[in-house]
């Protein structure tokens, strides 16, 4: 008989703040509101004040899993990504948070902060800030569709954070940022930060403990190239749906296999060894095998891609976004038509193929208004 091993997802430490559950408030020509209370979470002595009367913030896409590395393992890419406009409002409540507008790609989000990610992100940083004395008001533009295995969530949950922090004088670290958006996550798609960790903090990172929180960032040599096929097809596969589908045990062999695969992709990562990433991207065997057959067309995908010269290829987090990885963009190109051929070939799929670098950077300050 062969040996099993439980696989379960991280689970949310007690320890965290959570947001509970309160009556829904009243709409207002479909603009919600939600009054941040100062909780024992509050991490700053005094509470700040804003240095900017407006603030406009960026949060790039990410590969989440990359491969073996299921909720630990995640990458920024760059190019694509989701913007927040975050300004003190003199018209909303102190201490309340106003949603007052979406625009994008998923216009018919939710304006109501608890059931927006920006939104649960932004208050569980102005919890942290001890925020009661203004108000703001918040604009998202989604430029990431839902559902696309690109971390549309955690590009919102990033973007707002940061604006949060960046509106009182970045008062807060980049850990706290991400703890903040684990907030979201977590009410959208679970408890993981393979997501939000490199949104926030750009470039590869690994997730070395969940309690407590432990984020290592991996350099890619800047000296060294590396380019991401990215090819979204017409078709959503939501977090939860493809995390259900997940075994609840794997055989020890396919244990030992995965944490090779993701060793040898964190030792290609530090030392810019793309062949090597892709061949350890390609190797998983417990999360990937599971969700492909539930993605039209993505096993001959992954075939048309390897053919084609990608040094690798998987599923994008939980799909149904494919990403390949090259060392050259013009090759990249190549690889991209081939695997959109696949998807429309075998899957009846139509898709977009991007070829893009490494977002070294993450969330970031765009503008700003001084006051």
């Amino acid at each position: 008989m062969a040996t099993t091993l439980s696989f379960h997802s991280p689970s949310k430490p007690s320890s965290h703040f959570q947001l509970k559950p309160k009556p829904s408030p009243p709409l207002f020509a479909k603009v919600s509101f939600f009054r941040c209370r100062a909780s024992v979470q509050t991490l700053v002595a005094v509470e700040p004040e804003p240095v900017f009367t407006s603030v406009k913030t960026f949060a790039p896409a990410t590969v989440a899993n990359l491969g073996p590395g299921f909720d630990f393992l995640g990458c920024a890419v760059d190019g694509l990504g989701d913007h927040v406009t975050l300004r003190v409002d003199p018209s909303v409540r102190a201490g309340e948070i106003l949603i007052s507008e979406i625009t994008g790609t998923a216009t018919k989000l939710s304006t109501n902060p608890l059931r927006n990610c920006a939104g649960i992100a932004a208050i569980a940083k102005m919890k942290m800030l001890g925020i009661r004395s203004v108000g703001l008001s918040l604009d998202l533009h989604k430029g990431l569709p839902l559902g696309s295995g690109l971390g549309s969530s955690a590009a919102s949950a990033a973007a707002a954070a940061v604006a949060v922090n960046e509106i009182f004088g970045r008062k807060l670290g980049r850990e706290e940022l991400v703890l903040a958006g684990l907030e979201s996550e977590a009410k959208v798609s679970g408890y993981h930060a393979d997501n939000i960790a490199p949104a926030i903090m750009g470039g590869f990172v690994l997730i070395r403990s969940y309690e407590p929180l432990d984020l290592k960032p991996l350099r890619f040599p800047s000296d060294k190239d590396l380019f991401f096929v990215l090819v979204s097809p017409e078709f959503e596969a939501p977090t939860k749906k493809m995390r259900a589908a997940l075994p609840t045990e794997i055989p020890m062999a396919h244990h030992v296999w995965n944490s090779i695969q993701a060793a040898a992709l964190v030792a290609a990562v530090l030392e810019g060894d793309a062949v090597m990433l892709g061949k350890a991207l390609s190797a998983d065997r417990v999360v990937e095998p599971t969700r492909a057959p539930l993605i039209p067309g993505m096993e001959a995908v992954k075939k048309a891609a390897l053919e084609a010269g990608a040094f690798g290829c998987t599923i994008s987090g939980a799909g149904p976004t494919a990403v390949a990885v090259i060392d050259v963009e013009e090759k990249g190109e190549e690889i991209g038509e081939k695997m959109v051929e696949a998807f429309t070939k075998v899957g009846n799929l139509k898709s977009v193929a991007s070829v893009k670098k490494l977002d070294k950077i993450g969330a970031r300050l765009v503008s700003s208004i001084s006051r």
